[in-house]
């Protein structure tokens, strides 16, 4: 299953190149502007803190100590870990495990999970914003559309339902129990939702800009209400199984999206791995917190075994 989650991103962007113009988009990707790719890489870090800050509130609010630098450093290896080992979940589910203190792993466990269903709750606001945007003015969001065979239009119609089920599908395990997932819903959310909506729709939109910097630095102009639609469903598609970090059907989805909206399968394929390195790296601040915790452990592990302890 792991070597399958490695090679099957390989395989769909050989694919995807092999379909489109892949010489085409080797030369975008080879005349990167280091400027707009910096800039996609410095929001892609404000994303990380932000969230970090999401998760500290959501925390707190269901009584789990959790300080803002903690926060930051345990996201920031959550994400490393996430984007460079298949599943994207593994990051996750040890930050719940050292964010628990001791404390029940329940409580733990719905502080990472529902923050993550905030964040996919922005994305879908973001999103809905978008297709609202496409009903009013669809020449204006995606131009080349009404060329397109009705077929096209299925990528998109199963990207816009799996962003719309992704939120009810976290939340799916709510229950009675004093210390069950309705009552941390309850807490967590319902009860902050002013500072988690802003939070969220802010992370989707710091998001969305980050992928349309990536796009730039490749040489594709996006339309705000163009990416305000396409982007929230390319990244939706990362969260398809049997990939690491998305890579692969984000790719896909930004060569199909991309082809709407007029600007070229091979655009949305660069702009697309630009924005997947660009993730990478503003998630390496992580690789040195790994390290740190990693020496942490042998120090640790030195002090027990010591005799003169």
């Amino acid at each position: 299953m792991r070597l399958l989650r490695v090679c099957l991103p390989l395989a769909l962007i050989a694919l995807c190149l092999w379909l489109a113009d892949g010489r085409a988009v080797l030369e975008r990707l080879s005349g990167l502007s280091v400027g707009w790719f910096i800039g996609a890489v410095v929001l892609l870090n404000a994303v990380t803190l932000l969230s970090a800050l999401r998760w500290k509130l959501t925390a707190t609010a269901l009584h789990l100590p959790l300080s803002a630098g903690e926060a930051a450093r345990e996201y920031y290896l959550a994400q490393f870990v996430n984007q460079t080992l298949p599943g994207g979940v593994l990051g996750d589910a040890a930050r719940a495990v050292r964010s628990r203190k001791g404390g029940p792993m329940r409580r733990a466990a719905q502080a990472v999970v529902l923050e993550r269903a905030s964040g996919q709750a922005g994305m879908a606001l973001v999103a809905v914003l978008g297709l609202l945007l496409l009903v009013v003015a669809p020449q204006r969001v995606l131009p080349a559309a009404s060329a397109l065979p009705a077929i096209a239009w299925l990528p998109l119609a199963f990207l816009v339902a799996l962003l719309i089920g992704a939120v009810p599908l976290a939340l799916g395990r709510a229950g009675g129990r004093e210390d069950g997932w309705r009552r941390a819903v309850r807490e967590a959310l319902l009860r902050r939702w002013p500072v988690q909506s802003a939070l969220s729709l802010l992370v989707a939109l710091l998001t969305v800009a980050g992928f349309v910097l990536a796009a730039r630095a490749t040489g594709s102009a996006l339309a705000p209400a163009t990416a305000l639609l396409i982007v929230p469903l390319i990244l939706t598609a990362m969260l398809l199984p049997a990939s690491v970090a998305g890579w692969g059907w984000r790719e896909g989805a930004a060569a199909s999206l991309f082809a709407m909206a007029g600007l070229g399968a091979e655009a949305g394929i660069a702009a697309s791995i630009a924005f997947g390195i660009a993730m990478l790296l503003s998630a390496l601040p992580g690789a040195f917190f790994l390290q740190r915790t990693a020496q942490k452990a042998r120090q640790g592990s030195v002090k027990i075994a010591s005799p003169s302890e």
